[in-house]
């Protein structure tokens, strides 16, 4: 049962003197869209009764089917902090319906849904705990960001060294306000880089959070004169960002992953996720790491996962499973990096691991060893593969793997398609600086 009911929301508009409300949803390649209305059109908003352009919306629908609605996520209701206090701004996160009343199939957030209906139907609860890193830079004279950060401090140190940390407590703050429960946040190792980890909740929640915590980073840092990117890899030869993401099955209220009795203290359960994480890894690399950019994290050295294997400790694999056992008892995917869309990527990483329990799939033995040490023969010798290096390598592995395409359905899967295949033309077609610098000269 929803906590909020439509009569509860309009009389906290009024009580609260909020003047704004931000109608907010996600298109196909993860960017926050949303239409603003006052306060006086709140009940037609809460009766489904706003239409925007959905044309307008890349991949979304044609001109000559443009109408679609919004329908609001009543539980979704919260004040941005960080908005002004007198005449408040509130927010809804909504779905999108087609006019016919029925849900619109290219809505990341459906996509999401039905994923989580089928682990409802096996008799499942996923459960999702994100980490989100990032980078906070200086801006020039104009506002304009630029490459050079506030400090020079590296992993879990603070101030002096950290100068991000009054922005980071800041963030932390603001989500609280917003409902979020915050585990963890640091400074990480690369200079100017942070992290905040949020507890695990139900995993269309942790979408919502997900999308809800990139806004409030960049809107906060921006407030301190600071620019906030979730680019996996702004600067060569330090550390990238990534979204290492914690997944847990829960039944009857207890976490189907934890067997005293079994190997590590997993369930045959937890073993045959892992083993659909891995068979799918490749073919949904294009979902959880959609950029150019991406590919430039997946460099040895860097503690940014290259080479599919799963080990209870070592960080060299794409697949740890941290210490915590019984109800915390979690797989983490290292992989993702937070520019993708969450609702697509926790969709496809759930697919591939309720298809490895429905399958019985057993993985590879663990690799206990630092994987980035080992030569070609070796790794070859272990069976251990590695992800795509680039993003075009990520989309013909993606066309490969039916898997993916039934999980994001035929809209989503083939919109997206053509906006990546789009993007790595662009970038195989641009010349780079690193070009001009090696070549323009001696050749």
């Amino acid at each position: 049962m929803p906590k909020n009911v439509k009569s509860d929301i309009i009389q906290k508009v009024r009580e609260e003197d909020i003047r704004f409300i931000r109608l907010q949803f996600t298109d196909i390649f993860g960017q926050l869209k949303n239409v603003a209305i006052t306060a006086s059109q709140i009940e037609k908003a809460l009766d489904n009764k706003m239409m925007f352009d959905g044309s307008s919306i890349e991949g979304f629908v044609r001109i000559e089917e443009s109408d679609q609605y919004l329908y609001p996520d009543l539980d979704s209701f919260t004040i941005l902090p960080w908005r002004p206090q007198f005449g408040k701004v509130a927010r809804l996160i909504c779905d999108v319906y087609n006019h016919n009343g029925t849900p619109f199939v290219g809505d990341p957030r459906h996509v999401l849904k039905r994923v989580l209906k089928k682990a409802a139907d096996m008799g499942f609860v996923a459960n999702v705990g994100p980490e989100l890193e990032f980078f906070l830079f200086q801006t020039d004279e104009n506002g304009k960001p630029v490459t050079r950060t506030d400090d020079e401090a590296g992993y879990f140190d603070l101030g002096p060294l950290d100068r991000g940390e009054d922005t980071r407590r800041e963030i932390c703050l603001a989500l609280e306000a917003m409902g979020f429960e915050i585990e963890a946040s640091h400074h990480e190792v690369a200079a100017g880089q942070h992290e905040i980890d949020l507890k695990y909740t139900d995993a269309l929640l942790a979408a919502d959070n997900i999308m809800t915590f990139k806004l409030a980073v960049k809107t906060i840092a921006q407030k301190n004169g600071q620019h906030a990117t979730f680019m996996p890899k702004p600067v060569f030869g330090i550390a990238g960002s990534g979204m290492h993401t914690n997944f847990s099955l829960f039944k009857d209220g207890q976490n189907i992953f934890h067997d005293e009795q079994g190997m590590k203290g997993l369930s045959k359960e937890a073993l045959a996720f892992i083993a659909g994480l891995l068979e799918h890894a490749r073919g949904m690399c294009a979902i959880t790491n959609p950029l150019v950019n991406s590919y430039k994290r997946f460099v040895p050295g860097f503690e940014a996962p290259c080479y599919l294997a799963w080990s209870a400790s070592n960080r060299s694999t794409l697949i740890r499973i941290p210490a915590s056992r019984g109800q915390s008892t979690r797989v983490e995917l290292r992989s993702p990096d937070p520019t993708c869309n969450p609702y697509l990527a926790l969709a496809v990483c759930l697919a591939a691991g309720l298809d490895g329990i429905e399958k019985g799939l057993t993985p590879p033995p663990e690799v206990t060893k630092n994987i980035y040490d080992m030569d070609d023969e070796t790794r070859k010798m272990h069976g251990i593969t590695r992800l795509p290096r680039t993003l075009e390598e990520a989309i013909d592995e993606m066309k490969k793997d039916s898997l993916v395409r039934e999980t994001l359905g035929d809209h989503v899967y083939t919109q997206y398609l053509i906006g990546k295949e789009a993007e790595w033309e662009e970038y195989r077609a641009m010349v780079s600086g690193w070009e001009i610098d090696r070549y323009f000269i001696t050749h």
